[in-house]
């Protein structure tokens, strides 16, 4: 009776250490960057439902991505960060020596912090943040770490805010872009609304990694000249025949590459607006593919988010540079002034200058920027359109995509060729200027960030 006795004694005196102790986190999920990719999606939602400018979704973009990637940088030590890279970023806050933290979960905090402050909808990613960070707390992470984890992730994306306030968004803010010549070949209002084009003062923006906004001015656009036989002329014909005899599969491209925020429409008396992605929010989508398909993990994938994001925004802001400095006549105008005054292109044209195209410029400077992660053959499903009722396509590879998204704007019927070719080789040099310049690995080379991705 003693022996067991003591045997049952013995027994409650284990089960009772036992539930006593600390219950160990799942590192599993606390490491699962599906959660990042879930809430780069929010991200995207809350813009679409916002309608942001493409060159404003790109800034927004750009500093909750810096912030995420700051704020996990701790927990890596082969990266670097990003101060003292891009312009006027620096004194990065650090956590505190010997203390413990969920960096994961810090780089979430400064992601969402940085995103709800720069949009409109910040009551939407109010009631997105406790489903996110819940999961951190069912993971069974500690309390203490829990809450200096939190505490880190939000002094990060203070200070990317402190830094992003001092870019020059808010002075441009409310001024408005008014025609005031009839000079041929420039700019006018375009159908259906007749909107002023937008941001007008982009150029404005301190960049990241550019020099300047200037710093990759394309070629000067061909002379407006409607004489048959000229350059202009050419150019306007191509894209009237274009238009005029469009495959399916061309006007599958040129809408599965529109990503127009903003649609207006008319029926009768009624006029509504449909409103979609962004394109940079697109490319950014296509950093999430990439990041599922390659089982990146946290760090990569956030890593990836940061630098397409910043191509991307120096892309807009090295593009609307030249937009309101050339101030291009767009197609719609020109043929229905002097072709054919009843030709609708297939999508409607943006408000704002025609030269270089946006499109281009900022698709091949992602593309750029993804192969230096992922490789040049990087075969993958575009899915992102399907929230908006088209079917994915398949691409081989990024510039594949990317040349793709250019010629889509032929298509389209919002731009001549020579805004096309140009703004590729623009992109492109952003998007060099980017891997180049912005080292995220320690020692790091473009060859090694490629043998890493592989």
């Amino acid at each position: 009776m003693k022996v067991e006795f003591f045997s049952f004694l013995i027994a409650i005196v284990m089960l009772v250490g036992v539930s006593c102790q600390k219950r160990t986190a799942d590192q599993t999920t606390l490491a699962n960057p599906d959660v990042m990719h879930t809430s780069v999606r929010k991200l995207t939602d809350v813009m679409v439902h916002d309608i942001f400018s493409p060159p404003v979704a790109s800034r927004v973009y750009a500093y909750s991505t810096i912030a995420a990637y700051e704020a996990l940088l701790p927990g890596y030590p082969n990266y670097q960060s990003l101060a003292g890279q891009l312009k006027n970023l620096k004194d990065i806050p650090k956590p505190t020596p010997g203390q413990e933290y969920c960096y994961p979960l810090a780089s979430l905090r400064a992601f969402l912090t940085v995103g709800r402050t720069l949009t409109f909808s910040g009551d939407k990613i109010d009631e997105f943040e406790p489903l996110v960070y819940q999961k951190y707390k069912d993971a069974g992470l500690d309390e203490e770490v829990y809450d200096r984890s939190m505490a880190y992730g939000e002094a990060i994306g203070k200070k990317i805010l402190e830094w992003a306030n001092q870019d020059g968004y808010r002075e441009i803010r409310g001024h408005r872009y008014t025609v005031v010549t009839t000079e041929p070949g420039k700019w006018q209002p375009t159908p259906p609304a007749y909107m002023d084009a937008i941001e007008p003062y982009w150029y404005k923006i301190r960049p990241f990694a550019l020099d300047s906004c200037s710093q990759f001015k394309p070629a000067v656009p061909s002379k407006f000249d409607v004489s048959k036989g000229s350059d202009f002329y050419k150019e306007t014909m191509q894209v009237y025949d274009a238009g005029k005899n469009l495959t399916t599969e061309q006007k599958t491209i040129a809408s599965f590459w529109d990503c127009n925020p903003f649609v207006m429409h008319n029926t009768g008396h009624v006029m509504y607006a449909t409103k979609k992605i962004s394109p940079g929010g697109h490319w950014i989508n296509i950093a999430a593919v990439a990041s599922k398909k390659a089982n990146a993990d946290f760090m990569k994938s956030v890593e990836t988010y940061a630098l397409v994001s910043i191509a991307v925004a120096d892309g807009f802001i090295s593009c609307w540079d030249e937009k309101y400095r050339s101030g291009r006549i767009r197609p719609e105008t020109v043929i229905n002034t002097y072709i054919d005054k009843d030709w609708v292109p297939l999508l409607q044209t943006p408000p704002f200058p025609e030269y270089p195209s946006g499109h281009s410029v900022i698709s091949t400077a992602a593309a750029v920027t993804l192969t230096s992660l992922f490789g040049e053959n990087f075969a993958y499903t575009d899915s992102t359109e399907v929230v908006f009722g088209l079917l994915p396509r398949k691409f081989t590879s990024f510039h594949q995509a990317a040349e793709e998204a250019s010629i889509s704007r032929l298509y389209g019927g919002i731009h001549y060729m020579p805004a096309i070719t140009n703004g590729q080789t623009e992109g492109r040099l952003v998007g060099e200027l980017v891997v180049s310049k912005i080292k995220t690995r320690k020692a790091d080379t473009k060859a090694e960030q490629v043998a890493v991705a592989k």
